[in-house]
């Protein structure tokens, strides 16, 4: 059961993200040797995660064209054995043009419109919130390999951190990632803390793990582990884009199962 006070951001606000932060991925690549290796996404370098990327906004965009009623192939984003010295003149304009038609196939549309996902929910609002917080996530991977700073609007952060929530608490884990029910356990609980968003953004998450369902909700609570940071940085953390621990991240309590819990949760 998955748990949450939080309101997503509006559908609209949702098309013009993918937009917005495909304009500043292609900002960060601007000039840059795309061949540089991508850490966050093992065996792939920049140019290779920047076509996966736009093969993934335009394999959504398809989908929701088509109201598609079951998965379509997605080999071509998949394999990128053909894409390991990429031009960025090439690959940005290309990018740009992708979510361009993914946020306008999206408000086409419109909210709600049923159509095959591959979590429960069935409608455009999963493409809209994945694929900004898709994009979100491979900007950081992008502008990390560069050695460039990464810099997140608290919204969309929180955003994205409680859609990364949402899905790493399906149900379906336990079926697709049986390894996922070895989780659950006494006294299994994990509380997660921004430092750096105001007060009334609420943004405090307490995983608990001690029933018979992955659970979490939007809370200030005791918890066997604390992890206190950054929102931005926490959001990298969960999305194991960034080590835990370090000069940024405070971690109180039982580190073993932080440990655990990052090496065990997954929606990929």
């Amino acid at each position: 059961m998955t748990v949450t006070s939080a309101e997503h951001l509006r559908y609209e606000r949702l098309c013009a993200e993918i937009v917005t932060q495909t304009a500043l991925l292609t900002a960060d690549i601007a000039g840059q040797d795309l061949t540089v290796p991508v850490d966050s996404c093992p065996g792939w370098n920049t140019g290779q995660l920047l076509r996966h990327l736009g093969g993934a906004q335009r394999w959504a965009e398809e989908i929701v064209r088509t109201r598609a009623t079951g998965p379509l192939p997605d080999e071509h984003f998949r394999d990128l054995s053909a894409c390991q010295d990429e031009d960025p003149a090439v690959v940005g304009p290309w990018l740009t043009e992708g979510a361009a038609r993914l946020a306008g196939t999206l408000r086409a549309a419109g909210p709600g419109t049923e159509l095959w996902t591959p979590v429960p929910g069935g409608s455009t609002d999963f493409y809209a919130r994945r694929f900004t917080h898709e994009t979100v996530v491979h900007r950081a991977d992008a502008t990390l390999a560069a050695g460039a700073p990464y810099i997140l609007d608290t919204e969309v952060a929180l955003d994205a951190f409680d859609e990364w929530m949402e899905l790493g608490s399906l149900p379906m884990h336990f079926e697709a990632h049986p390894w996922t029910r070895e989780l659950l356990g006494p006294g299994r609980t994990l509380h997660f803390h921004a430092t750096d968003t105001p007060p009334e953004a609420a943004a405090e998450w307490l995983v608990d793990l001690t029933g018979e369902a992955l659970a979490w909700r939007r809370a200030h609570e005791e918890a066997a582990v604390a992890v206190r940071g950054p929102l931005t940085d926490l959001l990298l953390l969960v999305y194991k884009r960034r080590p835990a621990g370090g000069e940024d991240i405070e971690i109180l309590g039982d580190r073993a199962l932080l440990d655990f819990w990052l090496e065990r949760v997954s929606f990929g």
